[in-house]
């Protein structure tokens, strides 16, 4: 069995191209190029200076002495936040500007939910002299307002999604809504591996950076390219879908996907989708999806701004379906609690998001020998105030 995807934009049944008929265009443009600019010796020059240079790339790969000590397992962390904006959205955020580029669009825009995709999406189109159009919903930009301040300052416009639920979701349609009326000059970066085949693929293949640094990075600490595990919190699935990529099929490496159970799988305040999803489509693409009997789009709620969709991308609900990857649900308070840890042991702040991905530790039982690699998605900083109202600090 795959698990990347097929000549037709399907992992598994999970895939494909849902989209109004104004949107074929562009989305079929892109299909026809993405690999074939990739592939150009250029562009794959100029992605990688850019990586080097610009973002600060290869992230190191941390073995978290104190943290493998209390959990008595080898804890290695990819360092996603150190790169430059504090998360590995920005690996995915360069590849598309510079695609955008060859296709001869000047005019960009995108989604945000916790404003990390939107604070790179400000950071490349300043650097190539775009454009930029962020759409965020009016409850992200209160609660992420440094980050909002940072999209402005990088000379983006920020603008509300006031219908629905006021998140991430309905900051994605209406980014879908403006796409529609300007299909010419118009590049939508989307920040996840979500919405309509070819994007989840390419969001991936721009991601997959970060699982094959961790290969020669593992080699050097542990004279091994396997982790044993690797562990990464999943909302669209970006930095999840980065961390698998290179050992998707090599089932010798289990694969960890750690959901936000909000206050509870069964508290109506969540957003496990692995538990609480169904088959449907959302934003393009054939998923699993949390809804109402009669298909009504279910909110999901995270204290995480970067884990409150509705859906995966389809490559997780893949892994998901045919037992690849194994999902884990973690309630706010595991999460925050597991944040607190790593300052307290490692002098590390991750995001919130990140954050639930090191709670797996007190819900799993690793080997003392196994090697564990944890993504670290992003840096705390943009949650600060979630921390200290959590914690009364």
């Amino acid at each position: 069995m795959s698990y990347n995807v097929n000549e037709k934009g399907y992992y598994g049944e999970f895939g494909g191209a849902f989209i109004p008929e104004m949107l074929y265009p562009n989305v079929e443009e892109l299909r026809q190029n993405y690999l074939k600019v990739m592939a150009e010796p250029n562009f794959q020059k100029e992605f990688n200076q850019l990586l080097k240079d610009y973002v600060g790339r290869p992230s190191p790969l941390y073995f978290a002495k104190r943290l493998s000590e209390k959990y008595n397992t080898k804890i290695y962390l990819k360092r996603e936040d150190l790169n430059h904006t504090g998360a590995h959205k920005i690996n995915n955020t360069i590849g598309q500007i510079l695609m955008a580029k060859r296709l001869g669009k000047h005019r960009i825009i995108a989604e945000t939910g916790a404003g990390q995709h939107g604070v790179a999406t400000a950071t490349v189109c300043a650097l190539m002299g775009l454009e930029c159009i962020v759409y965020m919903g009016e409850i992200d930009i209160a609660r992420q307002a440094p980050n909002v301040a940072r999209m402005k300052m990088l000379g983006a416009t920020v603008v509300p999604a006031t219908s629905g639920s006021k998140t991430l979701k309905d900051a994605t349609n209406e980014a879908i809504r403006d796409w529609i009326n300007n299909p010419v000059d118009t590049h939508y970066i989307i920040g996840s591996v979500v919405g309509p085949h070819p994007y989840p693929d390419m969001v991936a293949r721009f991601q997959a950076i970060v699982s094959e640094e961790i290969k020669w990075q593992l080699q050097e600490h542990e004279g091994t390219t396997k982790p044993d595990y690797v562990v990464a919190c999943v909302g669209g699935g970006s930095n999840a879908a980065g961390s698998y990529y290179h050992f998707l099929d090599d089932t010798e490496v289990n694969l960890i996907a750690v959901e936000a159970a909000g206050l509870g799988v069964d508290s109506g305040e969540s957003a496990a989708t692995s538990v609480l999803g169904r088959e449907g489509i959302i934003h393009g693409s054939k998923t699993l999806l949390m809804q109402t009997n009669d298909g009504q789009i279910t909110e999901p709620y995270s204290i995480s701004a970067g884990l409150d969709y509705p859906g995966v991308g389809p490559m997780h609900a893949h892994l998901y379906k045919s037992g690849r990857a194994e999902f884990i649900s973690i309630t706010d308070d595991d999460a925050m609690t597991a944040g607190l840890e790593l300052c307290k042991l490692e002098g590390i702040i991750p995001a919130i998001e990140s954050s639930h991905a090191l709670a797996v530790f007190d819900k799993k039982q690793f080997r003392s020998t196994d090697i564990v690699v944890v993504s670290l998605s992003g840096r705390g900083d943009k949650d600060l105030e979630t921390y200290i109202n959590h914690f009364k600090l």
